[in-house]
């Protein structure tokens, strides 16, 4: 592969059934498939050298049918790749964890011009969506819910949160007012 660099935004596994797959490997997509126990343990189980299916679930002591629900997950998360299953490399991801985090309060919830998740406390929810709004939207222009969805879904692609429930909160903190169809983007408040 000399010569070829390989990212994680634009490489492509080949999943089961043909199916493609963008890999989206983060650490919090990291995180989330690894906390669950049993996917876990398949994880060990592969990285200790198990292959198959039937390997996997011996050596984490799951069942077959749960030590196959765990690997497609884990290869989901782009943990795992090939038959027999394997590590993936993780040395790109490793890499981006050396980047310095921005200091403005929008880590870890932004990550570029992705949207991760949301905080609880409605004080940083508004500044996150204040962000998501400057970046998305022309203030005091009017724009079709088809459009507001477009513009919205490119920032929730890979996140744990959907255009839809972003566009709500847009309109209950008032950074978007909805009427006769259109949507209105606000001012940001000084």
């Amino acid at each position: 592969m000399a010569g070829r660099a390989v990212t994680l935004k634009n490489r492509l596994k080949r999943m089961d059934g043909g199916v493609r797959f963008a890999d989206m490997t983060t650490p919090e997509t990291v995180v989330r498939a690894l906390a669950e126990p049993s996917r876990l343990r398949a994880y060990a189980a592969v990285v200790l050298g198990a292959g198959t299916l039937s390997d996997v679930a011996a050596a984490s002591g799951l069942k077959v049918k749960d030590a196959g629900v765990a690997l497609r997950k884990l290869r989901e998360a782009g943990l795992v790749e090939g038959d027999p299953a394997r590590p993936a490399d993780l040395k790109p991801l490793a890499a981006t964890l050396t980047e310095q985090m921005p200091a403005d309060g929008l880590a870890p919830f932004v990550r570029g011009d992705k949207l991760i998740s949301l905080p609880v406390a409605p004080e940083r929810r508004r500044k996150i969506l204040e962000h998501v709004a400057s970046k998305a939207f022309v203030p005091r222009t009017y724009y079709e819910e088809k459009e507001i969805n477009e513009r919205l879904q490119a920032w929730c692609d890979g996140g744990e949160l959907d255009h839809v429930t972003i566009r709500r909160y847009l309109v209950d903190f008032g950074l978007l007012e909805r009427g006769g169809g259109l949507y209105q983007a606000q001012p940001l408040p000084m």
